[in-house]
């Protein structure tokens, strides 16, 4: 062996040694190798992790967000690399037994502590999302953690919330599909990352990236489910009266839980064992597959950590997601002994249905007059699921139902209901003057007809 070679084989057997050993701490950078992809990663992990409701009953989704931190953190991603949003109104809720404690699964511990607060409240907005996950300077410089990445390093970004046709939701208002995914483009452009994975927990969420994440940008993504169908709640708690998490989530982590090492997983191991585990959906995935042979550590945190748990918890009451709220009251009337509460929890389930049957009703109205524009009957357009082809006028639609017909934010049932502009607009073959009439009639009957109320539908 001649002294280039040699020393040649001194690095790589020192390099080994340095990945083995695990002696670097949480703040330096991560150098990742596995036998299996052959892939050398020397950069920094980014994490951008978001809970996109507010209220007790959609608990799941901060404890899904709360357990993601956990997971990450222990594996070694440093808190000033990780960006968490969440209204933050859960730990100390009033309905909350245990003031400071949320758990992700039955008997689970407790994934409050130590999470960061870097966006809570009304801060939790699509464009704050939008804004830290691009690295804005004018929102660092009013004291907020943005993504500060560069080309050689790795973006993690975890969503748990409601979703629909082409879009997220936030507590006060949506992210677009295509607002989310021409930041990634302009990130990619920019050369703000390497390599990116998105992990998004929402109904409908496949719409997020069907048919607009490129394959070539170096973005890998996986969801809930597909582009027509719901994600699913799961892990009811007599004791907290709610669903403690979504089928998706808790599948990739406790995926993650069970493993000392992320280094031996790959992503689409990971994917396969969730998309066979998550029965309830049909689990996607989107853009560059070929990310997929690369570790779970280069994404979620290459530090080896105790297992948390070598097991999951069996799933047997998961429900649809827009079917928690009716199912958490119909619970809790039924579970109360006394007679004059039960009444009032009674009144209370009824006000819901009242309610779901008031949105469904005015939609049905609002179809009815849209109809004829196009060259589809009204069963066409209600009772068919098609995915979007003519984005342009469903974003408007959209828009016109949530500020003069429902607001989608006060009354997330609505959001069950916005595939039949999907319909609507795929029939139109994006014809502007039916567009146009179709948005004059919307507004025009919801001036007249629909009066909002001032109760929420859930």
């Amino acid at each position: 062996m001649n002294f280039i070679q040699d020393q040649s084989y001194l690095f790589s057997v020192a390099l080994l040694l340095i990945v083995s050993t695990n002696s670097f701490t949480a703040d330096q950078n991560i150098i990742d190798v596995d036998n299996r992809s052959q892939t050398y990663f020397n950069g920094n992990i980014w994490a951008v992790l978001v809970a996109g409701s507010n209220g007790w009953f959609n608990y799941r989704h901060q404890a899904d967000v709360c357990h993601a931190y956990q997971v990450l953190h222990r594996h070694g991603i440093p808190d000033e690399r990780i960006i968490v949003m969440m209204y933050d109104d859960i730990a100390n809720n009033s309905e909350n037994p245990i003031p400071g404690f949320i758990r992700n699964k039955p008997h689970g511990p407790n994934v409050y502590p130590g999470v960061p607060k870097d966006y809570t409240g009304e801060d939790v907005t699509p464009e704050n999302f939008l804004s830290a996950l691009s690295g804005d300077e004018h929102l660092e410089a009013r004291g907020k953690k943005v993504v500060k990445s560069g080309p050689n390093d790795h973006i993690f970004i975890y969503f748990s919330d409601h979703g629909s046709d082409g879009l997220i939701a936030f507590p006060s208002s949506e992210l677009l599909a295509s607002q989310f995914n021409k930041v990634i483009l302009k990130m990619h452009r920019q050369r703000k990352y390497g390599k990116m994975v998105v992990y998004i927990e929402a109904c409908e969420s496949g719409s997020m990236f069907d048919g607009l994440l490129r394959k070539n940008i170096n973005v890998f993504a996986t969801t809930a489910s597909n582009s027509t169908e719901s994600s699913y709640a799961c892990y009811f708690d007599n004791e907290l009266q709610t669903y403690l998490g979504d089928v998706y989530s808790v599948k990739w982590l406790e995926d993650s839980d069970s493993r000392h090492s992320l280094r031996h997983e790959t992503l689409q191991k990971q994917f396969v064992i969730v998309k066979k585990e998550t029965n309830t959906s049909h689990v996607q995935e989107f853009g560059d597959l070929r990310i997929g042979k690369l570790p779970v550590s280069q994404f979620q945190g290459s530090k080896i950590s105790e297992k948390i748990s070598t097991s999951s918890v069996p799933i047997t009451d998961a429900v649809r997601s827009e079917d928690v709220p009716l199912i958490l009251a119909a619970r809790k009337m039924a579970k109360e002994k006394n007679e004059t509460l039960k009444i009032i929890y009674r009144k209370k389930l009824d006000e819901i249905l009242n309610l779901r049957e008031f949105l469904k009703s005015s939609v049905r109205k609002i179809v009815k007059e849209i109809q004829p524009f196009v060259n589809a009957s009204f069963d066409a357009l209600w009772n068919g699921k098609q995915k979007i082809k003519q984005r342009e006028c469903y974003e408007l639609l959209y828009r016109v139902f949530d500020n003069r017909c429902f607001d989608l934010s006060t009354h997330p049932y609505a959001l069950r209901y916005l595939y039949v502009f999907v319909n609507f607009c795929n029939f139109s073959n994006g014809n502007a003057s039916v567009v146009e009439l179709a948005r004059i009639t919307m507004t025009q009957f919801c001036a007249k007809h629909i009066i909002d109320t001032n109760k929420r539908i859930l």
